[in-house]
């Protein structure tokens, strides 16, 4: 996710969604009675501007740095997630929850960083908000569903609904970063499986998958699936989460940022054993054991309110993240990315730490989540 600085500069007091309705009556007063529109037109009109006047008095090695803070700014003042140059360059586009220092003034593009997921996803939407861009109604109908479960308050970001956009459809949410100050960070994608179901229901053998599963591993395939040169989508998804920890722990780290390192991702994700995670998990907490306590009874009790949740007894909760940070004063965990998170058959109810047979819908989330409190309390 994503946010900026807000604290010496006065952002519009809206989200964009509502700034996009035309709901900011002071601006409109403040115009002489024109539209939200004209308003807007107005004030993109005067950003363009002052950002070019700005950057004639710099010398040539801030120029650029400069030029970008007044986009940014301008970004945020506009009906739209972000301006087009943010978002196809990345520089809004971020996977998880990802802010910047609090520092009173907008921040350089370099303090920008990705730490997992899809680009070109999300855009600032203000102070404490982000956009994210959806694929379909999936994750819409599951934050609509979250907000209504007592028991989830406070586990999962704040939902502000969703708004249309260029025909992209986005859903405002909280900006979990928002006031933490160079905060460590971590992305621990939950479950014994992240696929579901509907994805391998197809039995036919695909050799593209046999020759990934070669790259990754000539010893994989079986002598019946070397002979083919094919294995099934579901072999191969299995196959690719026995690389991880989420076949023997139901949790791996997708992603994790240390104070005054860049991000890190993909040589996260293969892990030998479990002394390895216990490992990452050890520095990923720097020896800090107050935040090791208050993390431990944050996810303790994410346990038991999940365990009493409806939310989860009636809903498959696939590729699901715990987000956990930490700054100097802060500590915080949620869950985050419900992308595949979709209502089981009514007839059927869900345990979360029953191993996965196909068709009973199990993905292994406490199970998970069992392992997780355990190996935080090890590192």
């Amino acid at each position: 996710m994503a946010s900026t600085a807000a604290s010496a500069i006065q952002f519009p007091p809206l989200s964009y969604s509502a700034a996009r309705n035309g709901r900011n009556g002071s601006s409109e007063r403040e115009a002489g009675g024109k539209s939200g529109v004209d308003v807007w037109r107005e004030r993109r009109w005067r950003k363009g501007r002052d950002c070019r006047d700005h950057q004639d008095d710099q010398e040539n090695g801030a120029q650029h740095g400069s030029l970008l803070k007044c986009l940014a700014m301008q970004a945020l003042e506009l009906s739209a997630p972000a301006s087009d140059v943010l978002l196809k360059s990345g520089s809004a586009s971020l996977p998880v929850c990802v802010s910047t220092v609090s520092t009173g003034t907008l921040p350089p593009p370099s303090e920008w960083f990705q730490l997992a997921g899809h680009p070109d996803c999300f855009a600032p939407a203000g102070p404490g908000r982000i956009w994210k861009k959806v694929g379909d109604c999936t994750e819409k109908l599951a934050y609509d569903a979250l907000s209504t479960d007592p028991a989830l308050r406070g586990l999962v970001p704040r939902y502000h609904g969703s708004v249309t956009y260029r025909d992209h459809t986005f859903i405002e949410l909280q900006d979990l970063l928002h006031g933490f100050v160079d905060p460590h960070v971590i992305d621990v994608k939950m479950g014994t499986r992240t696929f579901l179901e509907s994805e391998v229901d197809n039995p036919t053998a695909r050799a593209d998958l046999y020759q990934k599963m070669v790259a990754l591993d000539a010893s994989a395939p079986t002598p019946e699936e070397h002979a083919a040169q094919a294995v099934t989508k579901v072999r191969y998804m299995q196959f690719r989460e026995q690389q991880s920890s989420t076949h023997f722990l139901g949790f791996r780290v997708d992603g994790m940022k240390e104070r005054g390192l860049p991000p890190r991702a993909s040589d996260l994700r293969k892990v030998a054993n479990r002394q390895e995670v216990v490992a990452r998990m050890a520095n990923f907490l720097g020896g800090r054991k107050d935040v090791q306590r208050r993390l431990h009874s944050r996810l303790c009790d994410m346990r038991a309110r999940i365990e009493q949740s409806a939310f989860f007894r009636t809903h498959e909760v696939i590729g699901c993240s715990i987000f956990m940070l930490y700054d100097d004063r802060q500590v915080g965990a949620w869950l985050i990315d419900f992308a595949k998170t979709v209502p089981v058959p009514e007839h059927c109810t869900l345990d979360h730490r029953t191993p996965w047979t196909p068709g009973n819908r199990e993905e292994g989330f406490l199970f998970g989540l069992d392992n997780l409190i355990q190996v935080l309390d090890d590192a």
